[in-house]
């Protein structure tokens, strides 16, 4: 019974799994995300340190996976059409 009242609850709003997500658009859709240079190490362990209180971008694959960092969205979106990806909106 409780399986049927959590599934029943969830069939407006699913969960969506990072699988399921990379699945999406078969590998051709990514995202870009506006980041703090304080952060740049969990993302990129081999990056340089970088000056505290940048903005960055990060384009993303669909199952979150980071692809390249750069300090303008526009790059980051020029990259992804270089690799015939197609860059989403996520909120």
């Amino acid at each position: 019974m409780r399986n049927e009242k959590v599934t029943e609850a969830n069939k407006g709003n699913p969960a969506i799994t990072q699988e399921a997500l990379a699945q999406l658009g078969e590998g051709s859709l990514a995202y870009v995300k506006a980041i703090r240079s304080e952060d740049v190490a969990g993302l990129f362990p081999q990056a340089p340190e970088i000056e505290p209180g940048i903005e960055l971008f990060v384009l993303h694959a669909a199952d979150g996976t980071p692809i390249m960092l750069t300090d303008t969205r526009e790059a980051a979106l020029a990259n992804a059409w270089s690799q015939e990806l197609e860059p989403v909106s996520v909120h």
